[in-house]
């Protein structure tokens, strides 16, 4: 079975489309087979980015895990001169998160594979629908590989089903030392903000 995680989807390519309506923002996407969620932009997404409040004007922000680019789309509209990170292990939703940035006129929207990233780039907000089915010990390697990226100020917004360990997922994130809270509950998810931990202070 494909997973919309691994880095080059085995699924054969269907083309298809979602539009994306928010109260600021209607932008139309193209999608593809072996991407997270391609026929609907998923409810954990859309409630993330109806909840969160406006990311920093400037600086650099990040989507982790960018699929086809809905957040990363909705953080460049609304911070246009921030640069936006878009991030993913998969190629496939790279290529499309890129596509659609280009036919949106958002050119500060940079998408990549997630080893692309320089080392030095430091984020004022990281905005993501983690993909929790990578398995609990993977998902906080990949978090603890992000958060320790945030500015000093820094706060990242997660989106996380309840019956998939939201609450678990918080309880772990305070004991490693980010400071985390439930912003919005809504349709069984949480939206968590992380503020930078101890690592980001002493960098700063």
């Amino acid at each position: 079975m494909a997973h919309y995680f691994e880095e080059r989807p085995e699924t054969a390519s269907r083309p298809g489309s979602v539009t994306l309506v928010l109260p600021d923002l209607h932008l139309k996407l193209e999608t593809d087979s072996g991407t997270f969620s391609p026929e609907r932009v998923d409810q954990g997404t859309r409630i993330l980015l109806e909840s969160v409040p406006p990311p920093p004007p400037g600086g650099d922000l990040l989507d982790l895990g960018c699929g086809y680019g809905p957040i990363a789309l909705t953080m460049a509209s609304r911070a246009p001169r921030a640069t936006v990170w878009a991030v993913d292990v998969n190629r496939r939703s790279v290529e499309l998160c890129a596509r659609n940035a280009r036919t949106a006129a958002l050119d500060k929207v940079r998408s990549m594979h997630v080893d692309e990233v320089p080392p030095e780039i430091r984020f004022s907000a990281i905005w993501s629908n983690p993909a929790i089915r990578i398995g609990k010990a993977a998902m906080h390697q990949m978090l603890s590989r992000w958060l320790t990226r945030l500015t000093p100020d820094g706060v990242a917004y997660l989106v996380v089903q309840k019956h998939l360990g939201s609450d678990s997922l918080q309880r772990w994130l305070n004991e490693q030392g980010w400071p985390t809270d439930r912003t919005a509950s809504r349709s069984s998810y949480r939206v968590l903000a992380v503020r930078a931990g101890r690592e980001a202070d002493r960098a700063g």
